[in-house]
């Protein structure tokens, strides 16, 4: 099982998340809403847990495939539902850029398995009704 601790550390809606190692992370709400921008807002880590996730399958699978990134980068970009409560993503756009590697093919072949298999947090995301789409390109 899991164990993750959160405490609240700034204003009203700052808080610490602490997971079993110790390691943090910051979050809080927008000022418009009585924030202090102290952290990332808790929607935004679910994009981030989904680029770690996919990152992590992507490295090993280009490792097996004897192909060895120098660089791994991910911009995603999402959009949540308007006028809805709870608002959940509704489309996430993700871009893989690589260096290091000459294959682009291997590399969309990693990011498919990725996104389309092992990536647990895009098969939440998915199942709560987003779209996600991607594209890799070597830089």
């Amino acid at each position: 099982m899991t164990r993750i601790e959160l405490t609240r550390t700034i204003g009203d809606y700052g808080f610490e998340a602490k997971d079993a190692n110790n390691h943090t992370l910051q979050m809080d709400a927008a000022v418009e809403i009585g924030g202090q921008n102290a952290g990332i807002r808790p929607m935004q880590t679910l994009l981030m847990g989904l680029g770690g996730c996919s990152g992590v399958d992507i490295v090993s699978i280009l490792k097996k495939q004897r192909q060895e990134p120098s660089a791994v980068k991910m911009i995603i970009e999402a959009e949540r539902e308007s006028s809805k409560e709870p608002a959940l993503w509704k489309t996430i756009e993700i871009r893989f850029q690589f260096s290091g590697i000459t294959d682009l093919e291997k590399a969309e072949k990693a990011c498919a398995l990725s996104i389309d298999k092992y990536c647990s947090v895009a098969a939440t995301l998915r199942a709560a009704g987003a779209s996600i789409n991607w594209t890799a390109e070597l830089i």
